[in-house]
């Protein structure tokens, strides 16, 4: 990763715990271990930022976390012994990172089970794919290194078919869109991505579900996988998720964005059987829409 500096006489640790997903403690850790450098060479935490000079991140770093099981209510739509499909609740993170080791997906997937794939490392055993924090549904989870391997390809090729509601704010203006736009990370937020050519491949379908005065409800179905994408795409051409607390200039409730993982059909990885799931919207998304009834 590289960043360009805009602001100066700021502390790097500071400056680069701000800019970036890492903790102030981590970007002191890696100056002092070398994979930070300042126009190409080593500086201290306490480097005083100049305007233009080159941050250079080398992201292969990583610390050895202490993963602890964590007790809490899973909602677990099917279980065999090599897969799971878990339905989210909005509010959860799926694994750790970026200073929270204990309340995450992955904590309490460690206290369910001792059988979880662990291709994905210690932080993120039996995670295949994941949900923003605030985007409620369903969720696949390996139990198998084998189960992982091939659903990771299916994910990546394309064959795992996901479906989304989402109300946006706004009357959308046609029943049905295909909004392709590559999707990058934001030069100006770490933690926002947003539209730009030279952006990954990105690929939403839209169709209304419902109007209201203000509001559409409306399903989406993913082409590509991307961060952030259906927030972004939706934000982009100028219908946002209603409540999404990063992408509309608008204060949230700490739900988060009215988006849930409705739908999800896949083979499964062993027995190659076609298997669909549906889940119901939150209690919280429900009643908000039957009041715009």
């Amino acid at each position: 990763m590289k960043l360009i500096v805009d602001k100066e006489e700021i502390r790097i640790d500071k400056y680069l715990s701000d800019k970036t997903e890492y903790s102030r403690e981590l970007i002191t850790k890696m100056l002092k271990e070398g994979y930070i450098q300042i126009n190409e060479k080593l500086v201290k935490p306490s480097y005083k930022t100049k305007l233009d000079d080159l941050v250079e991140i080398d992201d292969s770093y990583k610390i050895e976390q202490d993963i602890n099981p964590v007790k809490m209510s899973l909602d677990i739509v099917y279980e065999d012994k090599d897969i799971m499909v878990i339905n989210k609740p909005s509010g959860l993170v799926v694994h750790p990172g970026n200073g929270n080791t204990n309340n995450t997906l992955v904590n309490g997937l460690m206290y369910y089970t001792n059988e979880l794939s662990d291709l994905g490392g210690n932080e993120r055993v039996g995670i295949v794919h994941r949900l923003d924090k605030d985007t409620s549904g369903l969720m696949l989870v390996a139990k198998s290194n084998k189960a992982h391997e091939i659903l990771s390809d299916d994910f990546k090729n394309k064959r795992v078919y996901r479906e989304y509601y989402a109300l946006l704010i706004g009357n959308f203006p046609s029943d049905t869109a295909h909004i392709d736009a590559p999707i990058g990370r934001s030069k100006d937020n770490f933690n926002k991505m947003e539209v730009r050519s030279d952006g990954k491949d990105a690929r939403t379908n839209l169709k209304v579900l419902k109007r209201y005065k203000d509001y559409t409800l409306v399903s989406l179905v993913l082409e590509t996988g991307r961060t952030h994408q259906i927030r972004v795409h939706m934000a982009y051409v100028g219908y946002p998720i209603f409540n999404d607390p990063v992408y509309v200039n608008k204060k949230a409730t700490e739900f988060g964005q009215l988006l849930h993982s409705k739908v999800i059909r896949f083979t499964h990885p062993i027995t190659k059987e076609t298997l669909v799931f549906e889940s119901d919207l939150p209690k919280e998304f429900q009643e908000y829409i039957d009041k715009l009834d």
